[in-house]
């Protein structure tokens, strides 16, 4: 069944496209034009899902690029960062080596259970999301060695909850709001 071009989907694509203008512009030193472009291309992830559900366009494909999409987007937030703040990247190595170990283990784990690697969108992995965002954008004006260690934190959190899915639940919508709205619904059934 072919792919519909649609909405949602060409802006959940637009993180992929123009992550290499990213790169280019903080090897290139233009840091504000950057700053413009990140804070542009970032706002995709808030607009592709309320398209999506606005425009009836929610689908399978859309929620899968929407997560290749979120995946780059945040990792390279991750490598932005270390250009824009070594220092703040450094001071947090360790609990951004178990953040990406969780990560990594939570694909592996997904892709054995379920065939296929999956990434949630929980509420607390959404959120999250959102905050990387805004860590790179104020990282221009402070330092955010805190905020970078709060962040993977909660990261860590999150995809611990994400690794108890799959595992007491299986495989279940990636737009799962939390593992407590599994557990209430499986007691209200």
């Amino acid at each position: 069944m072919p792919v519909k071009l649609t909405l949602p989907n060409l802006l959940s694509a637009s993180r992929i496209v123009f992550l290499p203008l990213l790169y280019l512009l903080l090897y290139f030193g233009l840091n504000q034009v950057f700053l413009i472009t990140y804070i542009i291309v970032g706002s995709t992830d808030f607009f592709d899902g309320i398209a999506a559900r606005k425009l009836n366009q929610v689908s399978h494909f859309g929620k899968e690029l929407d997560s290749l999409a979120d995946l780059l987007f945040y990792v390279s937030s991750a490598y932005f960062l270390y250009l824009l703040q070594p220092e703040a990247i450094s001071a947090n190595s360790i609990y951004l080596i178990v953040f990406f170990s969780l990560l990594g283990f939570s694909f592996i784990l997904s892709g054995i259970l379920f065939r296929r690697p999956v990434m949630m969108h929980t509420m607390i992995l959404r959120w999250n999301a959102v905050m990387v965002f805004v860590i790179v954008v104020v990282s221009f004006w402070i330092d955010t060695t805190l905020l970078v260690r709060l962040g993977a934190i909660i990261y860590i959190i999150g995809f611990l909850e994400e690794v108890l899915i799959f595992i007491f639940f299986g495989n279940v919508d990636p737009d799962t709001k939390s593992i407590f709205h599994l557990l209430g619904s499986k007691k209200a059934g």
